[in-house]
């Protein structure tokens, strides 16, 4: 595996990222939906560092790659919110947007249900794989198109414990 993105260097984006966040939102109630299960390192760290925001996190379980390494445009949503979403502000973190399939299936259902507002905050873009339009408020990185692991991204269920994230080579 060649590393791609070092630990200092997400450590500065994700408190970027806080900051911009911090000051939208300062003062204010905010909804973090977190897509389950490669965002939970970058949103933990994140909500971390978003300062003067009275937060409230839930989950989105979704997937489209299952055991491959190629996202497939049947996205399955396993879990929702239970929390009523209605009027709220709502901030959906995710790994990475890749096809762009996943994102847009839990947007779409997250403004069905008539939030304030809906925003979106990745750790990496990789837009020469997009097929679906996603508007993305918050990215980290954008990347190129690689299959990558580490920071809570996986391949099989593996590495999401690296430090960093790396290009994964078979």
């Amino acid at each position: 595996m060649r590393v791609l993105i070092d630990e200092a260097s997400i450590r500065k984006k994700v408190k970027e990222l806080a900051s911009l966040i911090s000051e939208k939102y300062k003062g204010q109630k905010l909804v973090v939906i977190i897509v389950l299960k490669g965002a939970f390192i970058f949103a933990a760290d994140l909500i971390r560092e978003i300062e003067g925001v009275d937060i409230y996190c839930d989950f989105v379980k979704a997937s489209s790659y299952g055991m491959s390494t190629v996202s497939c445009k049947d996205v399955r949503i396993d879990y929702f919110p239970e929390i009523n979403i209605k009027g709220e502000r709502i901030l959906v973190v995710d790994d990475i947007l890749d096809a762009g399939y996943t994102l847009k299936k839990i947007v779409d259902e997250i403004t069905s249900r008539s939030p304030e507002s809906c925003e979106v905050c990745v750790l990496l873009d990789k837009p020469e794989r997009r097929e679906v339009e996603v508007k993305v408020d918050y990215v980290g990185f954008v990347i190129p198109n690689e299959f990558v692991v580490g920071y809570g991204m996986d391949c099989k269920e593996k590495y999401r414990n690296l430090k960093y994230v790396a290009v994964y080579e078979e």
